[in-house]
């Protein structure tokens, strides 16, 4: 794969201004499994405005909230956590071990200032959205390809490298608005 040629790509990815969002605000909200960082900004703001958490609370809670549709990982909500703290916008105490993270003075006045024109980091993530949980069942595919790569025959393994071409191909017409496959 050939890197970027434009001239503001970052091979790591956007860039500071990607995590503060529109307007250096709470950010935007994102669908599909992976979300802008501005979102990760948005949402963990929001949750501590409920309550203190740890880190691995706010992942699971965002988890938990959009039925598993969108999961941060560690590598997204740490480095926010610390630009928020940075920003004075959270404040971080140990606890049994743990850091919990709470929201600060400022960052209620942020979330006051700022959360009311800012969009629901959740929107098109929730768990009651319509839509197939299509992560769980990549997850579910994911494991059955593995087992017929470990334990299938020849033959079995070549019959899923089929499948699996047949099903790449009919996920794409859907999106060149192809044949409805969903009967």
């Amino acid at each position: 794969m050939q890197p970027s040629r434009h001239p503001h790509h970052h091979p790591a990815g956007p860039g500071p201004e990607r995590h503060l969002g529109r307007r250096g605000g709470l950010g935007r909200g994102g669908r599909g499994g992976r979300a802008p960082r501005g979102d990760v900004r948005a949402a963990l703001l929001r949750l501590l405005a409920e309550e203190p958490m740890h880190g691995y609370q706010l992942m699971r809670t965002i988890s938990e909230r959009t039925g598993g549709r969108w999961t941060p990982s560690p590598g997204a909500v740490y480095p926010t956590l610390a630009q928020l703290e940075d920003e004075g916008l959270v404040t971080v105490t140990a606890q049994a071990g743990r850091k919990l993270v709470a929201l600060s003075d400022a960052g209620r006045e942020h979330l006051a200032t700022h959360g009311e024109d800012a969009p629901d980091p959740f929107a098109g993530h929730d768990a009651d959205a319509p839509g197939a949980d299509l992560r769980g069942l990549l997850e579910q595919l994911h494991g059955a390809v593995r087992e017929v790569g470990r334990t299938g025959t020849d033959a079995q393994r070549t019959a899923a490298a089929a499948v699996l071409a047949d099903a790449r191909r009919a996920v794409y017409l859907l999106l060149a608005d192809g044949p409805d496959r969903t009967g």
